[in-house]
């Protein structure tokens, strides 16, 4: 017997299929670098966060446990030893007598990627002491990102939100740390400086500059980009006006600077530092050398192994730099409205309790379909549907890099209980008065469906917003599961049904 699969079977079955190539489950072993201290022998060695360490002087590391095991017994004494370090890309030797200043963590085995209530860490709602713009909101997101760039941490999740009043504030999670150690970073307003040699030429913010060029082609922009043996790399340069007092401690740093052997600049780079740590350096061009001019050119580059990836990274490096000398160190002192602290214990055993109790639902909920309509397909329709809406859920979530949290979790279980509600709608419709035929009756029980749809929709948009966009997580994952339940489990659902009252 030929089974003929409908047009929405069919989109069911692609979405689901494009759905587990965004989880994408991982069956590399090793300990991935989530953080690295800057000018350490490693780093300077070349080891960056994102490698996959799978060997240590050729003991094999294949998860964070055996890191820990391999370099307490490499480090047992404090005598300097020669380390190999072999990541699943590159090789790296140093020689040092204590512990690598890394943090590790497992593989993810799944692009799915945890919020901070299962990890563990600390969570602080940060409001500006003055009212700010949405631009500015953003200016201070992009600049406290790169100060805690500069302390370190790498697990960091920094995202502006407002809530239904218009109150602007700063969410700022880290994984890790304590509360203690949030407030300090916090609390500190940041200091930022430019220097030539020792010499500071000018500060951050509205004492020493008065512009920077952002969005104008004729003064900002990536001027060309090659190939090389590695890849791409892109050059970019923009315009700062400096004022005048700026513009002459300028002058007077570079007047007795050589040029360097090409010619194009001076021998001394432009030093940026953000609370006296050093975050990138800038070539400076021979023609300014001991110039009073208000207007200087920064240039800098990115790099990628495709032209692509290279622009991209060529245009986060000069928006990142811009953001920085625009408003140098933190611009507004910040007041922390809330500061939590986010236990790890619930981790990765609590999701796995969580899931089988989704999919526990979701079978004992076929069951009880069974016995009440004694169809076994269609309980079997019911099954597949409800895990294929949970598959692209976590499909969407891993595609946007979604951080499932606990509100995100919730979301998850009243999708899934929306849908199966939204599927026994059908199984009623389908099985009434038979003086209609299947297809009006499908259509009746889309139209409730679509109905209770756009009703949910309307209470999840003003949630997304509220309780300074606390809810978010839930608001999200709920609009994304109910939206693919409309437009793809249920019309497949549907069709099978349809399929089996004919």
């Amino acid at each position: 017997m030929k089974i003929k699969i409908g047009f929405r079977l069919w989109i069911l079955i692609i979405v689901l299929l494009f759905s587990l190539l965004a989880i994408k489950p991982s069956f590399d072993s090793g300990a991935v670098v989530t953080s690295i201290e800057k000018n350490s022998s490693i780093f300077e060695a070349g080891l960056r966060q994102g490698e996959i360490i799978q060997s240590i002087n050729g003991h094999d590391v294949n998860n964070k446990e055996e890191y820990s095991s391999v370099v307490n017994d490499l480090f047992i004494d404090a005598v300097e030893k020669r380390v190999d370090v072999t990541t699943k890309t590159n090789e790296y030797t140093i020689l040092t007598n204590r512990t690598l200043e890394i943090t590790v963590e497992d593989v993810p085995k799944t692009k799915i990627q945890t919020g901070l209530d299962l990890r563990g860490g600390a969570r602080a709602l940060v409001q500006p002491d003055v009212s700010v713009s949405d631009s500015e909101l953003q200016d201070l997101v992009a600049i406290s990102r790169n100060r805690f760039n500069v302390y370190g941490l790498s697990d960091v999740n920094i995202k502006g939100i407002t809530d239904l009043s218009g109150n602007k504030f700063m969410l700022v999670e880290v994984a890790g740390a304590t509360p203690a150690d949030l407030e300090q970073l916090i609390s500190q307003q940041g200091k930022f400086e430019a220097k030539v040699g020792n010499v500071t030429v000018f500060e951050g913010g509205n004492r020493d500059i008065s512009d920077v060029c952002r969005n104008d082609a004729t003064c900002a922009g990536i001027r060309d980009c090659f190939q090389t043996q590695e890849g791409y790399v892109c050059n970019f340069q923009f315009a700062v006006y400096l004022k005048q007092e700026a513009a002459q401690r300028h002058a007077d740093a570079t007047k007795n600077l050589s040029l360097d052997e090409t010619g194009q600049y001076l021998s001394e780079k432009l030093y940026l530092f953000v609370d006296d740590n050093e975050v990138d350096s800038l070539l400076i061009g021979s023609s300014l050398r001991g110039q009073v001019t208000t207007q200087i050119s920064i240039q800098g580059s990115g790099s990628g192994p495709a032209r692509e990836d290279a622009i991209k990274d060529t245009k986060e490096s000069m928006n990142r730099l811009q953001t920085v000398l625009l408003t140098g160190s933190l611009p507004y002192k910040l007041e922390i409205v809330k500061l939590d602290t986010i236990s790890p214990t619930l981790g990765q055993e609590f999701i796995k309790s969580i899931f089988i109790a989704v999919i526990a639902a979701i079978v004992v909920v076929s069951l009880v379909v069974l016995v009440r309509y004694r169809k076994v397909k269609a309980s079997l329709a019911l099954l597949v549907t409800s895990f294929s809406e949970l598959i692209i859920i976590l499909g969407v979530a891993a595609l946007i890099r979604w951080n499932l949290d606990l509100p995100s979790i919730a979301g998850i279980l009243a999708t899934i209980g929306t849908g199966v509600d939204q599927q026994i709608i059908i199984l009623d419709e389908a099985g009434r008065s038979k003086t209609l035929s299947i297809k009006e009756r499908i259509k009746r029980a889309s139209t409730i469906i679509l109905s209770a749809y756009l009703t949910l929709i309307a209470a999840m948009i003003p949630l997304y917003w509220a309780g300074a966009g606390l809810f978010k997580g839930f608001a999200l994952t709920t609009i994304i599961g109910v939206t693919a339940g409309v437009l793809i489990t249920r019309p497949a659902f549907a069709e099978i049904i349809k399929r089996l009252e004919s």
